[in-house]
């Protein structure tokens, strides 16, 4: 059996510490007598932090044209050589490209993948539904040709529990938009641009 006897919460307050319980045995007197110290029932609560979630900063790669530059490129050489089929479709996909470049934007997000039009939100005129897909619903992602990159592939699931692939022409830099990829959707199964 213990004696339990609450210290003085004046004196314990003056001194800056907390209540304090002081327990000792009750069955011998000459025995010595230890103090322990216990936070009171309704005193100050003990709360655990939460850890701090970590925000990703907003990434927006920027605008590249080396893509439209070589298509107009070969678009050039064809019409040269007389080739004017092949130089007026290049010629044109490059012009279309240089547009797009400038309207449309990949915007990486703290929690998903965005594509913005005009810098407004849309929706995916192939498969309906918003262009904005979390992360965690990626289920694999690559890029072609990694030293000078033309195009990039994602699967996702959430717009088909099954998979839905998407393919979309570099008009941006493609080492921004390699790095920021691999920092939210994960490493893609081959390898990647080589510095």
């Amino acid at each position: 059996m213990a004696l339990c006897m609450r210290s003085s919460v004046g004196v314990a307050a003056k001194a800056g510490r907390s209540s304090t319980l002081s327990c000792a045995p009750a069955l011998r007197s000459g025995v010595r007598r230890a103090s322990v110290t216990a936070q009171a029932f309704f005193g100050r609560k003990s709360v655990k932090e939460q850890p701090k979630k970590v925000v990703r900063e907003t990434v927006v790669p920027e605008p590249a044209y080396n893509v439209q530059l070589g298509l107009l490129g070969i678009a050039g050489v064809s019409a040269y050589y007389d080739n004017y089929i092949l130089a007026g479709f290049t010629g044109l996909l490059g012009a279309f490209l240089i547009f797009q470049a400038t309207r449309i934007n990949f915007v990486f997000d703290d929690e998903a993948l965005s594509v913005l039009r005009s810098g407004q939100e849309s929706e995916n005129v192939v498969v309906g539904g918003a262009n904005r897909w979390p992360y965690e619903s990626f289920i694999n992602w690559e890029m072609w040709w990694p030293g000078f990159p033309i195009l990039v592939y994602f699967k996702e699931n959430q717009t088909k529990p099954e998979g839905q692939i998407h393919f979309f022409p570099i008009i941006f830099n493609g080492k921004q938009l390699y790095d920021v990829m691999v920092e939210r959707c994960g490493p893609s199964q081959n390898s990647g641009p080589k510095n």
